[in-house]
């Protein structure tokens, strides 16, 4: 396994009024087998066209994305997605919407059954397999959305601003099942957050984008997700080097949204060669 390449893609947009929007360019990036990657970036910089790049639901307009040294050109069983609305079916069972990449793959009925009883006690959801979604919180919804993923026993999770929609406390509680998961499992997880707290905390790595065109600025190894698997989470957020590094990135961020209203935004650490 080689991991992701991403190779120097870029993404042009074309409008109805014949007018086009640049929403990437010339983005590099090579993505190691295990890795928990977050990006992290202002409204515009082309996060979520990157990560749907990645899923294959979009091909960039230049470059390309190699999967375990295979062109991506689609969607694939290999590349995991979560949603921020976790895009359930309401109307079916906890335990239907996880068997239901499986049961499409063609997997025996016993089989899907085992393996859903099992991520149920993984994301903490066991003794609702029988329960319809539209009677779940917004939690335990995205908990069955992460369930669905790893039903489909995907290389790679991708996530769109998973928790965006949760409250505080839910969100903080999510973030931990995230890093058990990432911890047992030893899937490649890239992750989406307009949180600069939340892109340090599960972000091994964290990628910095800017917009106008959507490019990487910055790319930091993070200790704090190893840290957390071991200490308790609040201690984590609270440490010195952790509040360093937020007001450092929080700083980073208001000055490019300052850039952007004047115009010019200048590239840190990588380059658009």
């Amino acid at each position: 396994m080689t991991g992701i390449i991403i190779d120097k893609i870029s993404m042009v947009f074309t409008l109805p009024d014949g007018g086009d929007v640049h929403a990437l360019n010339k983005v590099s990036l090579n993505i190691e087998p295990g890795q928990i990657v977050s990006v992290l970036g202002p409204s515009g910089c082309g996060k979520t066209t990157l990560l749907n790049i990645l899923a294959g639901f979009l091909s960039p307009t230049d470059g390309e994305v190699r999967h375990n040294n295979q062109t991506v050109t689609g969607p694939g069983a290999e590349r995991g997605m979560v949603f921020q609305q976790g895009a359930l079916f309401e109307w079916l069972t906890v335990n239907d919407n996880i068997q239901f990449g499986p049961k499409m793959a063609g997997k025996p009925k016993a089989e899907s059954v085992a393996k859903c009883e099992e991520l149920l006690n993984i994301v903490g959801l066991a003794g609702f397999g029988e329960k319809p979604v539209y009677q779940l919180s917004g939690g335990m919804q995205q908990r069955v959305a992460l369930a669905r993923c790893l039903a489909n026993d995907p290389d790679v999770i991708l996530m769109d601003e998973p928790l965006g929609a949760l409250d505080a406390l839910t969100r903080e509680k999510m973030q931990g099942l995230i890093l058990k998961l990432w911890k047992e499992t030893g899937k490649t997880i890239i992750l989406i957050t307009h949180s600069v707290e939340e892109a340090l905390f599960l972000g091994e790595r964290l990628i910095v984008m800017a917009p106008r065109p959507g490019r990487i600025v910055e790319d930091f190894s993070l200790p704090f997700p190893r840290q957390a698997l071991t200490t308790n989470a609040r201690d984590v957020k609270a440490s010195p080097e952790f509040v360093a590094k937020r007001e450092e990135v929080l700083s980073m961020i208001w000055e490019m949204e300052e850039e952007i209203m004047g115009g010019g935004i200048e590239v840190r650490g990588l380059s658009d060669a």
